[in-house]
């Protein structure tokens, strides 16, 4: 499945202090299945509430660009060592409905053992779905709204749906 995964290598014009990030962390199980790992947020959350994710979220002043926002906010989030991340490139900058900053998703492969360790104040849940079941067109379907298509994908009784989804489906080279 690693051949499915599309990105580019060079990181996207960014600036600095006004681009949020996101990490979407690949690795293999223990069978050599290829994984994508992914957060719901909890309902308690400002933004994005209950909604399925990708680790990742607004820079800190410390960070110098995207890829130290999204390994930075993924250790808080789930506790996954930027030691274990190897960045392999990113997606198209999103800009997204409800978040005010241009999100730039980094895309890694991350060594295991994995150790999550969740943070309960931003993680409801941790889904670690195959990539092929990702991958099968059929299991996504669209709701129209204005000129775009708002994808969904049923994830163990959630929906995965909105720009996550658009990342993952851009992750994977499939349809807008």
């Amino acid at each position: 499945m690693w051949d499915r995964i599309h990105y580019q290598k060079q990181l996207p014009p960014f600036e600095k202090g006004r681009t949020a990030a996101v990490l979407a962390p690949l690795f293999e199980d223990d069978s050599g299945e290829v994984r994508l790992l992914l957060t719901k947020r909890p309902d308690t959350m400002p933004t994005h509430a209950g909604h399925i994710s990708f680790p990742g979220g607004r820079p800190d002043p410390g960070d110098e660009g995207p890829v130290d926002t999204a390994l930075r906010e993924t250790q808080e989030e789930v506790g996954i060592n930027p030691e274990q991340v190897d960045v392999l490139g990113y997606l198209e900058p999103f800009d997204t409905v409800e978040f005010t900053l241009m999100v730039v998703p980094v895309v890694a492969r991350v060594s295991t053992p994995l150790d999550l360790v969740v943070s309960e104040r931003e993680v409801a849940r941790v889904y670690t779905p195959l990539l092929s079941d990702l991958a099968d067109e059929d299991a996504w379907w669209f709701i129209p709204w204005n000129e775009y298509k708002v994808w969904y994908f049923d994830l163990e009784g959630d929906s995965l749906w909105g720009a996550t989804a658009m990342m993952v489906r851009r992750l994977l080279g499939m349809g807008q």
